[in-house]
């Protein structure tokens, strides 16, 4: 691993060396290291790209890191994961990708994760997007989550996007059966000419399953930013959606909840605000020494917390 992909590595998994646990570190399209534990087996794909991670039933404190780094300009993939987690599992799960792109060429990493979690299961999963590279080529990245979400099992997915990508586009879809329930963070910023789309369904199919998705962004200079969410109760559930944005310079923000109910016993709610940030915030801020850009800073970095 040379030194800009380990730059990559502790930017996306927040890791100076190989971690504890199981792994697969995937750099430049190929798989270059890897462990697997008595609890956790990760398997190459043989039909295509990506790999299969089997946690066993009853697996307690593991976890495993999948990032992907890619430091060749030009390089595209597309690549399938699939997590298949056991009935009584409670598992942290680390991805996000990482490109570094001094080149001419367009750089893209596009994946798919599919997560099949069994019964009474908590499984956290957190995925970390970040771009580099001083060259013309184009940083871009296009996840897709999809989740079956078994009977009374908890999932918390965290996403985050602070800096460097391009162009993206998040899809992320889940169904989910009796009692479970879904968390969904994301934190957003993007600057210069950046695009980044997100988009979330949710099917509430269980009885008391439940949802909460929150989104937080910030867009500066002439990027372009779209969320997009649908909650479906189609049971007697509770879910809510919300997306707070903050809007700057010639930025522009969409914020598109829906929300349908199937079900007489469906309590579903959708939020949305978007504005930029008070004046009085900044000028409070600047009475204490801070001049106005680091008091901007400051609160945009206290929002994205």
């Amino acid at each position: 691993m040379d030194e800009i992909q380990k730059i990559l590595l502790e930017q996306v998994a927040g890791l100076h060396e190989m971690p504890a646990g199981a792994y697969n570190i995937r750099a430049n399209g190929t798989s270059t290291d890897r462990s697997t534990t008595a609890n956790i087996d990760i398997v190459t794909k043989e039909d295509k790209q990506g790999i299969d991670i089997v946690i066993k039933p009853g697996s307690r404190t593991d976890s495993v890191h999948i990032p992907v780094l890619l430091s060749q300009s030009g390089l595209t993939e597309m690549v399938y994961n699939d997590f298949h987690v056991g009935d009584d599992c409670d598992v942290t799960i680390v991805a996000g990708c990482g490109i570094h792109n001094s080149g001419d060429a367009d750089s893209r990493h596009d994946g798919i994760h599919s997560f099949f979690i069994g019964k009474n299961s908590h499984v956290k999963y957190v995925e970390k997007h970040y771009g580099s590279g001083d060259g013309h080529g184009s940083r871009i990245m296009n996840p897709e989550t999809v989740i079956e979400l078994g009977e009374n099992s908890f999932m918390e997915l965290e996403t985050v996007q602070i800096k460097g990508v391009d162009s993206t586009r998040r899809s992320t879809s889940a169904r989910l059966a009796d009692g479970a329930k879904l968390i969904v963070t994301e934190k957003l910023m993007t600057h210069g000419a950046q695009t980044a789309e997100t988009a979330f369904q949710v099917d509430l199919d269980g009885a008391d399953s439940s949802a909460n998705i929150i989104s937080r962004s910030v867009a500066r200079d002439e990027s372009r930013q779209l969320f997009l969410s649908k909650i479906n109760g189609n049971n007697r559930c509770k879910g809510h959606s919300e997306c707070d944005g903050i809007i700057m310079d010639n930025a522009k923000i969409s914020a598109i909840p829906e929300i349908t109910a199937g079900c007489l016993d469906a309590e579903l709610i959708h939020e949305a605000a978007i504005g930029k940030i008070a004046g009085e915030q900044i000028t409070k801020l600047m009475t204490l020494g801070l001049t106005e850009e680091e008091a901007e800073a400051q609160i945009v970095n206290g929002f994205l917390k």
